[in-house]
């Protein structure tokens, strides 16, 4: 049932993709000439009000990355790690020297992670759990940037028809669920799914164990 979770939320985010308005395309050139093998995710940033909003987008994280082509380095064994070195948040260990990063874990490129909004909210008459989330893919051998994106999706639950006394109890209760529930959680999926795949200007090519690998590259531009 889980795998067949993020397997939706991975088809969610590419039909909402295919309907995003055209931008100009990302520069892998950097990208290209690394060849990452290997993604170091850490814990994200948070500029959101729920504590959640971290936690589940990092661990929503690994498996878009998987399916992408990448070996993703266990993110608990990675954040355990950080914390035995007493960095415990997100700014602390996005602010850790990358060379030594680099000599603890052997990974190719660290991915960071910022949450800009996570939960789920109450608007007059509409209950919405909404992820909005932005990543930037650092090279760990030379520290250049490897690609940069965002993505925000928002599940506005089943508000339906029935007039302003049931629109109101309806939001009421999406956003009391949503809350007990931590939909967020799930939401988080199709946002990092979304992410990975399309971001704002394009997703993060697909990698060396995906046998796709190196095709996508003739069509970056």
């Amino acid at each position: 049932m889980k795998k067949l979770t993020v397997s939706l939320a991975v088809l969610g985010a590419m039909l909402l993709g295919g309907c995003a308005s055209q931008k100009p395309g990302y520069d892998y050139t950097a990208f290209r000439q690394a060849r990452p093998r290997s993604i170091l995710v850490v814990m994200p940033t948070n500029d959101s009000p729920d504590i959640k909003g971290a936690t589940s987008v990092l661990a929503r994280a690994t498996v878009p990355l998987a399916e992408k082509g990448y070996y993703v380095f266990p993110v608990a064994v990675v954040d355990e790690m950080f914390r035995q070195n007493g960095l415990t948040g997100g700014h602390d260990i996005q602010s850790a020297p990358i060379r030594k990063v680099r000599e603890i874990f052997g990974a190719d490129a660290i991915l960071y992670l910022h949450v800009e909004e996570y939960g789920t909210s109450y608007q007059i008459l509409s209950s919405d759990t909404r992820v909005s989330v932005s990543g930037k893919l650092v090279d760990l051998k030379t520290g250049k940037t490897l690609w940069e994106g965002r993505a925000k999706h928002v599940d506005n639950g089943s508000n339906g028809g029935g007039g302003l006394i049931a629109s109101l109890v309806s939001a009421v209760a999406n956003q009391i669920i949503g809350s007990a529930t931590d939909r967020g959680y799930q939401v988080a999926a199709t946002a990092d799914a979304q992410l990975f795949y399309y971001g704002d200007r394009g997703g993060v090519l697909m990698g060396p164990y995906h046998p796709d690998y190196q095709k996508d590259y003739q069509n970056d531009r």
